[in-house]
């Protein structure tokens, strides 16, 4: 990764290529549609997949993002695609002085599984592209994963907590945050040993995420000794949860924990105090975006979530980092901007030492692969990363955050 001392002379370099590539929807930099299924039609050449390495004389690599760029998700996608950006930008010099064009490939997932695969079968025809910086959705990034695969090309996730993700033995996929059965468990205790909760309703979107995260809060809380006044699922993209939370409401439990998205849990906890409960609303990372406070109004204040991403903003350089990523960007800061970043960096990093090892030729997919696999002790911006054999990242951690009526306040780490 660049010093810091790097981003103040590039600053005005980015702020013009981000200008052409910041906001959803529109023509990357390499020509390739943002929207779901879109992308640039593949190149004549073989994709770099097995055999020799490449061309000798650089060439174009790309580097795809896959997130929600559109529809009611789009404020953490977003966050993702631009911190991924930014990262990219901020190294293409030092390629460039290697003979190789790095460039972006953004696609929108619509956090559909459908267009998620879609897009993935479209990334792997393409020979140019080398790796993904996504997803934010769990539920798109599983089926989506069994086409990156079929194509060897790697995966390195930002977001996605499903503990299946990793579990499946694909050698392709990595994350660098917290798996679900580590922030589930640790949101319960803090809950009951913080908050001093001793009866709890927890509701889920029916996603693999927020199931999968809900199931694991259920779990801790049984062990223990929480009571357990209802576990119900709803539909995403209603505007009216009425029915649950009159459950809620007649049983008034000391907590609602929400396993799901801040479309959703914005409505429910603002639909929740007007029927006139007073307990604690929780959630996890699926909670943190700036858009929870505008959805939810005055009730977000004292909504906590967890975080399988932390506050860069924390150390006097994080607060430097995000100066400068505000002000080149010209985005606000969600907490997934760093991990944005921290991914694609890790995947530069994996890309950088595939090139070196293979003579300074344009490495195949396999060499990016094994590359980002064996990271070892990689020092993010936010993150330290170490992969383990099935790509999770050793060095992950769960935070605790909480809402006041303007913007989230970071607590401190989940112990």
């Amino acid at each position: 990764m660049k010093k810091l001392s790097h981003i103040s002379i590039l600053s005005a370099v980015l702020a013009t290529s981000m200008a052409l590539t910041g906001c959803a929807g529109s023509s990357n930099s390499s020509g390739g549609s943002n929207t779901g299924g879109g992308g640039e039609q593949p190149a004549q050449n073989q994709p770099g997949t097995s055999g020799s390495g490449g061309a000798t004389d650089g060439g174009v690599i790309k580097i795809a993002t896959q997130t929600p760029l559109s529809g009611n998700q789009s404020s953490l996608g977003d966050a993702i695609k631009t911190g991924a950006e930014y990262a990219l930008n901020l190294r293409k010099e030092e390629f460039k002085k290697l003979g190789f064009d790095v460039q972006l490939f953004p696609q929108d997932d619509q956090a559909d599984p459908k267009i998620g695969v879609s897009n993935a079968e479209m990334l792997i025809s393409n020979p140019d592209v080398y790796a993904v910086v996504g997803h934010l959705n769990s539920g798109v990034a599983i089926p989506s994963s069994v086409k990156y695969e079929e194509g060897n090309l790697v995966m390195v996730s930002p977001a996605n907590t499903a503990v299946k993700l990793t579990e499946e033995g694909k050698k392709t996929v990595h994350r660098i945050c917290a798996r679900d059965d580590a922030q589930g468990p640790k949101a319960a205790m803090y809950a009951k040993n913080t908050l001093g909760v001793k009866t709890a309703f927890i509701i889920h979107d029916k996603t693999a995420y927020g199931q999968g995260l809900s199931d694991q809060v259920k779990m801790q809380f049984e062990k223990d000794g929480v009571q357990l006044l209802g576990y119900e699922g709803i539909t995403q993209g209603e505007k009216d949860y009425s029915a649950v939370l009159n459950q809620v409401t007649a049983k008034n439990p000391d907590i609602i924990f929400f396993g799901g998205l801040y479309p959703e849990g914005g409505i429910l906890v603002k639909q929740a105090r007007e029927k006139g409960y007073k307990g604690y609303f929780m959630g996890g990372d699926g909670l943190d975006s700036s858009d929870m406070i505008k959805i939810a109004g005055d009730a977000v204040e004292g909504v906590v979530f967890t975080s399988v991403a932390g506050d860069v903003t924390q150390t006097e350089e994080g607060k430097k980092w995000a100066e400068e990523y505000k002000k080149v960007t010209n985005k606000p800061l969600e907490t997934y901007s760093v991990y944005g970043f921290d991914s694609m960096n890790v995947i530069l990093n994996g890309v950088m030492e595939a090139i070196k090892a293979n003579g300074g030729k344009k490495p195949t997919r396999e060499q990016v692969l094994e590359a980002v696999h064996k990271t070892k002790d990689f020092q993010g911006q936010f993150t330290k990363v170490t992969f383990d054999e099935k790509g999770d990242n050793i060095n992950a951690d769960v935070f605790i955050y909480k809402y006041d009526k303007d913007k989230s306040t970071f607590v401190g780490k989940a112990e």
